[in-house]
């Protein structure tokens, strides 16, 4: 299974988007595991804190949980990769 690295930004976008659906944690997990994922609260709440991977099937059940754009999960992600200055 392939996995996105943890990015706090990703984190946080998918925290925004679950807290303007009005769901929970909790609730989330729920949906996710209904859909076949494995993932616990506690991992799912590393995801949201950037310190968490995310298995790509996971980001697509919660595209569809959500139901947003995939765009949405990396709003203001800037290219690039972290502590890496231009050359």
């Amino acid at each position: 299974m392939t996995k996105l690295l943890g990015a706090e930004e990703l984190g946080r976008n998918i925290r925004r988007i679950r807290l303007e659906r009005g769901l929970t944690q909790e609730r989330t997990v729920a949906k996710l595991q209904v859909l076949g994922s494995p993932l616990s609260r506690s991992t799912f709440s590393l995801i949201e804190m950037g310190r968490g991977n995310v298995f790509v099937s996971d980001l697509v059940a919660l595209q569809k949980i959500f139901n947003v754009d995939y765009q949405e999960f990396f709003r203001d992600i800037p290219p690039g990769r972290p502590g890496r200055s231009e050359e």
